[in-house]
């Protein structure tokens, strides 16, 4: 069998965790997260990351990777998540990606040469403060003098693209449009992407129920740890949803409830997002959990983990 890749994908809330964990265990697999708030220690209950128990039952990969405090970048990721992949594959396992981070998943199922791009985390830095004294289209005007190309199909408010395209631009003295996304797949892996989906309401009722359980589970005394720490919401790691509104309560910008209102309504905007990413994928195939049960969603992926299938 071909370097067999199954990726779950999916929004926030939707349901992906049990039948991954069910996956792996029919198949031998072992699951890599693909989530960008499981890769920091200690942020466990805002990010959902897989507890004891499950981690008991199935062997996870890319949690846990680095401190809240650290720096990591796509380019991190693909490197970390393609040597987890090849180990797996060596041992005779099934390599199973889960998670909502659609840029992620990319980074390693597609020829995308902008990772080579390298980084700077100082000259990054100081173009953020520059966006928080001047204001966005300032930042976005030095891209569009220096990369027009970048600066016509990236937004002004999509900050973080903006500072990245910068950043390449500076380390390289290339423009960040000519690192392009060729639309290939990567050719190390046999890939089957599926993403999970169900009607808004029930999606969007889920996501506030399980904003209620994060915050029974102990979220804000999570964060009060972190805080304590010495995080603040100008760490990326901070500014994931959850974080940075549990955040503004304990620094008494918000009321409690004010703050879990603005994580339900931000995780159900999200999950909108997640939903237009992975619909406009041309290699995602949806899996409906209206149209089929979680078993008949698992014999599916069953089919595809162990190779029976007709090729394509």
């Amino acid at each position: 069998m071909k370097n067999t890749l199954i990726i779950i994908a999916g929004p926030t809330g939707v349901g992906k965790t049990e039948i991954s964990l069910e996956l792996a265990e029919r198949t031998g697999g072992e699951i890599i997260s693909c989530d960008s708030m499981q890769i920091y220690e200690g942020m466990d209950i805002g990010s959902a990351k897989a507890d004891e128990e499950e981690r008991r039952r199935v062997v996870h990969h890319m949690i846990d990777v680095v401190t809240p405090f650290d720096p990591f970048t796509v380019s991190d990721y693909k490197e970390a998540a393609e040597k987890a992949i090849d180990e797996i594959l060596s041992r005779g396992k099934v390599p199973i990606m889960v998670g909502g981070t659609g840029l992620y998943i990319d980074a390693v199922i597609k020829d995308l040469s902008f990772t080579e791009g390298g980084n700077d985390q100082k000259y990054r830095e100081a173009i953020e403060v520059l966006a928080r004294t001047e204001g966005n289209e300032e930042v976005h005007r030095m891209l569009a003098s220096v990369d027009p190309e970048a600066a016509e199909k990236i937004h002004p408010n999509n900050l973080k693209r903006v500072i990245r395209a910068l950043e390449v631009q500076h380390v390289t003295g290339k423009p960040f449009s000519s690192f392009k996304d060729t639309g290939r797949l990567n050719p190390k892996y046999d890939v089957h992407y599926f993403y999970l989906n169900k009607n808004r309401k029930d999606l969007y009722e889920g996501i506030d129920r399980r904003v209620e359980i994060m915050m029974d589970m102990g979220l804000l005394d999570e964060i009060r740890r972190l805080k304590a720490s010495g995080l603040d919401e100008s760490y990326v790691s901070m500014k994931g949803i959850g974080y940075k509104e549990m955040l503004s309560y304990l620094d008494g910008e918000c009321s409690l409830e004010e703050a879990k209102d603005l994580v339900k309504q931000r995780s159900r905007n999200y999950a909108k997002r997640q939903l237009t990413w992975f619909r406009h994928n041309e290699y995602a195939t949806e899996l409906s959990k209206d149209q089929y049960s979680d078993e008949e969603i698992l014999i599916i992926l069953e089919k595809y983990a162990n190779g029976w299938y007709e090729t394509r």
